[in-house]
């Protein structure tokens, strides 16, 4: 017996969403690799263009090195790229456009800050990645 054409399209657009899944939550979250390679040359205005305005910022008024934040909602797949819960959500996204769009779930976000150093150049110095509130994903993700 052949599977039916739906059948087929179901297949091929899993396969598809999942490796688009997998190929894009391969390096965590794409702000990591962006500051962590921007260390040294990206400047205020390279960023801000690319995200925008800061949430917060202190300049020093006597010089020094300025501080920038910034809060994100960061997806589970994105923090943890090897986490293979990807290609659950991707069945799931194929059900949801074949008409079982009741037995979706949303993703879980978390608040993430980055904290931004520059030196009185305005060139980015350092940066780190923290939890908004510390302990809320391992407290949402123990089971």
């Amino acid at each position: 017996m052949m599977p039916s054409s739906r059948a087929i399209r179901y297949i091929l657009f899993s396969l598809a969403v999942a490796l688009s899944g997998s190929l894009g939550a391969c390096g965590g979250p794409w702000r990591d690799a962006y500051f962590k390679k921007g260390v040294d040359r990206l400047t205020q205005e390279e960023i801000r263009e690319k995200l925008g305005p800061p949430h917060t910022a202190k300049t020093p008024a006597l010089g020094g090195d300025s501080l920038w934040t910034y809060r994100f909602a960061i997806s589970e797949n994105e923090l943890d790229p090897w986490n293979l819960s990807f290609i659950v959500d991707a069945s799931q996204s194929v059900g949801a456009i074949i008409g079982k769009a009741g037995e979706v779930s949303k993703p879980t976000l978390y608040c993430y800050r980055y904290t931004l150093t520059f030196n009185e150049e305005k060139v980015l110095k350092s940066w780190k990645r923290d939890e908004c509130v510390p302990g809320t994903r391992e407290t949402l993700t123990a089971k």
